[in-house]
């Protein structure tokens, strides 16, 4: 028990400078070049997304001794396109599901501090499922 909490959190630091790689270069995109908000997500999400294979190999699980590191790779990234799909339509609920039909919250809050609240909220939705899988598919298994 004590390995697992220590395992969570590695991942949980990892993960966090993650999603602040991820967020800033969403932030810049969005907010400084005007690019759509899901375009900037897959851009983003790319960043944040090698950073995060190399840490979490290195530093959170325990590599498989037979795995290759390209099949491994290429794990991670499947796991993670279906992130960053659920990343996405968490972001689109929040948005065009949300934000823009409920008058009241677009009187409150602008159209940016949405953006990063949506994201923000699907990033902790995206953590569950990223550690779950990474753990079921990619580290080795306890003895």
């Amino acid at each position: 028990m004590k390995k697992l909490i220590n395992q969570i959190l590695k991942f949980g630091v990892v993960g966090f400078t993650a999603f602040f790689i991820d967020l800033g270069v969403f932030t810049v995109l969005s907010s400084v070049f005007h690019i759509y908000y899901l375009i900037a997500n897959c851009i983003s999400f790319t960043v944040s997304l090698v950073f995060n294979y190399v840490m979490s190999m290195k530093y959170v699980f325990e590599r498989k001794e037979d795995a290759d590191k390209r099949v491994e790779f290429v794990i991670f990234t499947v796991l993670s396109v279906i992130g960053l799909g659920i990343n996405s339509l968490v972001i689109f609920i929040c948005l065009d599901g949300i934000y823009n039909h409920v008058p009241l919250l677009r009187q409150l809050i602008g159209r940016g501090l949405a953006e990063t609240g949506g994201k923000v909220v699907a990033t902790a939705v995206v953590m569950v499922y990223n550690f779950i899988t990474r753990k079921i598919f990619l580290e080795k298994k306890g003895e």
